[in-house]
């Protein structure tokens, strides 16, 4: 008997384990929905019910989002983790979640994202990650969120974005990173290029404002002519991703076949890489200067060939005349003879 209260009470607490609410949460069965919103939570709850499909955490004080966190929720679909203290993201803390489609993040504090942090949601569609202080995205954040449709990186401290990452999202509908202070140099070619063909498409986008460099301050990407980008080195592939040393290396040495110089440290390029003002068209007075010179000197030309002309015609003519009177001269020759040298001058005179 006493065992059988041992094992029935250890069934009860497992099943209070498997099917219960945390504490401090609200759970509705039907909709496998468990609510922890503004519930001042430091930690991720524990004994959330396995059969979970969408968890609310948004509006607490969580930091830390470790690999064990929903270890034990593998049919999860959505989570918000939205306007927390996060910092700190396990580089497998979604390693289980495989069916996640949609992933809110926005209204935190995360810096760096590692590049395997997202590899095993291969379903998931939404990501907002809006309102953190990211400075860069995974390089590998398009391998296996290829299903993605929506992605919010708004308000962050990204400079720029590889269009080989961009590249990857075959089924993106909307991409919103306003607010952030967008490098406009050579690298936002690629970029820019993927935008017009992503909008040409029938993507959305919102506006994606220049910090730098400072005379494109202020200005939407989309609206820098490409006559600006004349001066830049060709790109590399865009379908081509390494890791970063390759990444670096790649560039360090495309840039300097180019005769350009990157520093990787800050993400800057110095000022031979950057875009290119528009020429400024000729000045008039030196167009109309040079028209002037042009005229003089065909002027010239045309004098001179008109004087070499004339002359020609005026030897040809004193030729001919010389010619027939010497065939006169000539045909009078036997008559004139035994003249005297004063009759035969007249005629040498006329010759001469």
């Amino acid at each position: 008997m006493r065992g059988s209260l041992i094992f029935t009470s250890s069934l009860i607490l497992l099943l209070h384990v498997a099917w219960g609410c945390p504490e401090n949460c609200s759970c509705q069965t039907s909709s496998k929905m468990v609510d922890c919103s503004y519930r001042e939570l430091l930690e991720i709850p524990s004994h959330v019910p396995p059969q979970t499909q969408i968890l609310y955490l948004q509006g607490n004080q969580i930091r830390i989002i470790n690999q064990t966190s929903f270890a034990n929720l593998p049919g999860l679909k959505i989570l918000d983790l939205s306007n927390n203290s996060v910092s700190i993201v396990s580089p497998y803390a979604f390693h289980s979640l495989r069916s996640l489609q949609i992933l809110n993040f926005t209204k935190n504090v995360i810096h760096y994202l590692e590049n395997q942090v997202f590899a095993s949601l291969a379903d998931l569609k939404e990501l907002d990650l809006s309102s953190n202080r990211l400075f860069a995205l995974p390089e590998s954040l398009g391998n296996n969120t290829r299903n993605l449709t929506f992605l919010g990186i708004k308000q962050n401290q990204l400079q720029r974005i590889d269009r080989s990452v961009l590249e990857l999202f075959l089924n993106l509908k909307v991409l919103l990173g306003q607010g952030n202070p967008w490098h406009c140099n050579c690298h936002a070619m690629g970029l820019k290029l993927w935008m017009e063909n992503f909008l040409y498409k029938g993507g959305t986008i919102d506006e994606l404002t220049c910090s730098t460099p400072e005379h494109l301050n202020g200005r939407d990407l989309l609206t820098v002519p490409f006559e600006m980008y004349k001066g830049c080195p060709p790109s590399p592939s865009p379908y081509i991703i390494g890791s970063s040393h390759q990444h670096n290396t790649e560039h360090r040495s495309n840039n300097g076949r180019h005769g350009h110089h990157v520093d990787h440290a800050d993400g800057m390029l110095h000022p031979e890489c950057e875009p290119k003002p528009k020429p400024r068209p000729a000045s008039l007075r030196h167009a109309i200067a040079t028209v002037v010179i042009t005229g003089v000197v065909c002027g010239i030309v045309c004098l001179m060939m008109l004087a070499a002309a004339v002359y020609g015609c005026a030897y040809a003519a004193i030729m001919a005349r010389y010619h027939r009177e010497l065939k006169e001269v000539e045909h009078l020759a036997p008559a004139g003879e035994h003249g005297s040298a004063e009759e035969r001058e007249p005629l040498d005179r006329s010759l001469a």
